[in-house]
């Protein structure tokens, strides 16, 4: 093999570039000024262990003298990958799918990877089918699915993708692997932490129906009244918003006997704070509120929000590390499930609780 000699110093550079002026250059180019074949360029651009360090060197060295950047095509046809991967997300406005999203681009980007998503509003089976087809056209090497509600779960399942594919939260009960957050273990140390302050019972502001965070954190909620022998009201239904948290929460202030309430997500949290305070119940003095998330806001509330941490970031890179494994090792069955603990923060929305419970709500200030 030849090398570039010291006679390639910075005025043959200056002749290199200039002769490529108006004229993008191409692997031919490289190989030729590095003295290798046009194979061995493809070799380094690819990561193949059987090329000479020196070797490598040589090319990288004369890809940077001429200003070369390899097509994307060009290295797809060479390694039978487009390092391109999908992912289709619903419900993508929303704190936690949008920040496991921005987790999963950054972690890919790190990887040397694109990502091409698809954010959908419903997801029956045909429009599932419509996405998947997109990215498998686009040549995804793999499909990241962002499926927060158990009828999204069942589209996947139905629509049968013929790409490794790693789903968040939902299983789809093939053996796809599953990446999602410790939702039951989350609730758990939220109504445990309000009952070992003395709380008699916790009441829930519960998320939609069909919404799988919000089933598991209410089934956690009422299992863990459960096993303490505390009573277990009727779970109240929010939409995630703080809107709704407020309706709700105006309806919890009202009972004096309310003293505990564990809500389904932050935003809703926000709500019942506002509608608590402008019923007089004083928070953590008259009622203890946790909320779920730790939304970056939640420290700011007032007061600051006690509230069980989901690692959005943690989920959405192991999610790409998952799907990377799967294309790299694709004979080595994958781990069924990946759970990212949660974390509870305690912070001055909740105390130990009242001597007794309030005889009536006190009027607004």
């Amino acid at each position: 093999m030849t090398t570039p000699s010291a006679a390639d110093g910075p005025a043959t550079r200056g002749r290199s570039r200039r002769n490529f002026a108006g004229a993008r250059p191409v692997m031919d180019d490289v190989a030729k000024l590095a003295g290798v074949s046009k194979q061995t360029v493809s070799r380094v651009l690819n990561d193949h262990p059987a090329v000479r360090p020196e070797t490598r060197e040589a090319v990288l060295t004369a890809m940077r003298t001429l200003g070369y950047r390899p097509s994307r095509s060009a290295r797809s046809l060479a390694s039978g990958r487009t390092r391109m991967l999908g992912v289709i997300s619903f419900d993508a406005a929303r704190f936690g799918p949008a920040s496991t999203l921005t987790a999963i681009n950054t972690a890919a980007q790190e990887a040397g990877y694109l990502i091409s998503s698809i954010a959908l509003d419903t997801a029956d089976r045909d429009t599932v089918v419509r996405a998947a087809d997109r990215l498998s056209a686009e040549g995804a090497d793999g499909v990241i699915a962002i499926a927060p509600q158990l009828w999204v779960a069942r589209a996947l399942a139905e629509a049968r993708l013929d790409t490794p594919l790693v789903v968040l939260d939902n299983d789809l009960g093939d053996g796809t692997p599953v990446v999602t957050s410790d939702a039951r273990g989350g609730a758990r140390k939220a109504t445990e932490h309000l009952l070992a302050l003395g709380h008699p019972t916790v009441r829930h502001v519960a998320g939609p129906s069909g919404w799988t965070s919000a089933e598991r954190r209410a089934d956690s909620w009422r299992a863990t009244l459960k096993a303490a022998g505390a009573p277990v009201a009727t779970p109240l239904r929010g939409d995630w918003s703080a809107d709704s948290g407020y309706d709700l929460g105006r309806e919890l202030a009202k009972n004096p006997e309310v003293t505990a309430v564990f809500v389904s997500n932050d935003q809703m949290a926000l709500g019942v704070l506002r509608a608590l305070h402008e019923a007089g119940r004083r928070v953590p003095e008259d009622v203890s509120v946790v909320g779920y998330d730790d939304i970056p806001e939640a420290a700011h509330f007032l007061p600051p929000l006690t509230t069980v941490r989901t690692d959005f970031s943690d989920i959405g890179t192991r999610a790409l590390r998952v799907l990377l494994d799967r294309i790299d090792t694709p004979t080595t069955p994958p781990a069924p499930l990946t759970v990212v603990p949660a974390e509870l923060r305690v912070r001055a929305s909740t105390a130990p609780a009242p001597a007794r419970p309030q005889a009536q709500a006190r009027a607004p200030h």
